[in-house]
């Protein structure tokens, strides 16, 4: 089996957030705000979004050197999340990213959001989400759905009732 230590562990970014990813926090989402789904993928986040009610910005466009929408919500690619949340910071916008579990034990989070005024708020998912794995803009036809790490939605600038909201289905 390959891991992160061996030669066989390819990197891969394209992995969809499924549609209950988003029905899981929708009523944490304001449904006045313009939302910027800010990594397009394959287009399906932003559609789910959509049909949820949102009034969602969803280009394929650079999220580097863009700013758009009230709010960014995403699945950002996890091979660049230290620079996707130094950007998110610099942008200074409310923000919902899933991201693994593990990201709040990093230095770069600690250092990006311990000392400010607006601190992280964390979603804390029921159960693992399942994401739909792309190799060529298709699933592999040996793909199991079968995510073996947790996430959280981590939040800034939300101002959720409590820091820490364990989601209960």
């Amino acid at each position: 089996m390959a891991g992160f230590h061996t030669k066989t562990f390819i990197e891969h970014n394209d992995y969809m957030s499924p549609k209950y990813a988003w029905e899981n926090i929708i009523h944490y989402i304001p449904k006045d705000k313009e939302i910027w789904e800010c990594f397009y993928g394959d287009g399906t986040s932003g559609t789910h979004m959509e049909e949820l009610g949102l009034n969602v910005i969803h280009k394929e466009v650079d999220f580097f050197k863009n700013n758009l929408g009230d709010i960014l919500i995403s699945n950002p690619p996890y091979s660049i999340k230290k620079e996707v949340f130094t950007r998110l910071k610099e942008l200074d916008k409310a923000f919902i990213m899933i991201c693994p579990s593990s990201c709040i034990n990093t230095q770069y989070m600690r250092n990006l959001f311990s000392d400010c005024e607006n601190a992280l708020q964390i979603i804390i998912p029921r159960k693992r989400i399942q994401f739909n794995k792309l190799v060529d803009g298709e699933t592999p036809k040996e793909y199991k759905s079968c995510c073996n790490f947790d996430c959280f939605y981590y939040c800034y600038k939300m101002n959720l009732e409590k820091d820490i909201i364990w989601l209960k289905d």
